[in-house]
């Protein structure tokens, strides 16, 4: 992998990078289809009582013997949902943020490297090959999430449209730089 690969990794990592922070921190992006639950207090008093180790928990739980027709009954007449839950996270914002900041580099290296294989001359053909790639990568999880655990569908779009224009900003960032071709 050459410099100038590198190079458009970073930068259109950075680029990924300022439109997450926009769409999280100005528009209502990062907000979309979540909800506060009143009187929390009680429930957490609950959940301290009940849940003791940290994990993704799905319920209601499954019946014995995987018993498909009721757990599907259990899910019809009563709550039904995700939790990821903790008793105590040690939490670090400046960590999150270098994770977060990590896995874009990845992505945007990833996307460029791959656009250096191609022959798109243009700067639409190269801005073209990541708005594919974008929209792949923004639907690979997120529909499925949907479909199977009842994420809401606001949510759903709305980190659809997160991840997909972060990947056009660094594919915008890789055609400027003529990769590719």
């Amino acid at each position: 992998m050459n410099r100038r690969i590198l190079t458009a990794g970073f930068l259109g990592a950075l680029a990924m990078f300022l439109w997450t922070f926009l769409a999280h921190m100005v528009l209502p992006l990062g907000e979309a289809g979540v909800r506060q639950i009143a009187g929390e207090g009680a429930l957490l008093n609950s959940m301290e009582a009940t849940v003791k180790d940290p994990g993704l928990y799905l319920f209601p739980n499954m019946p014995p013997h995987n018993d498909q027709a009721a757990y599907y009954q259990k899910i019809a007449s009563g709550p039904s949902g995700m939790l990821i839950y903790f008793p105590k996270r040690q939490f670090s914002f400046g960590l999150t943020l270098g994770v977060e900041f990590l896995t874009e580099f990845g992505q945007a290296l990833l996307g460029v490297w791959l656009l250096s294989m191609t022959r798109f001359g243009s700067f639409a053909g190269r801005l073209g090959f990541f708005v594919v790639l974008g929209l792949l990568a923004a639907i690979t999880t997120n529909i499925s999430y949907w479909n199977w655990y009842g994420f809401p569908a606001v949510y759903t779009l709305g980190a659809i449209v997160t991840n997909w224009v972060g990947l056009i900003c660094a594919g915008a960032v890789a055609a400027w730089m003529k990769i590719g071709g």
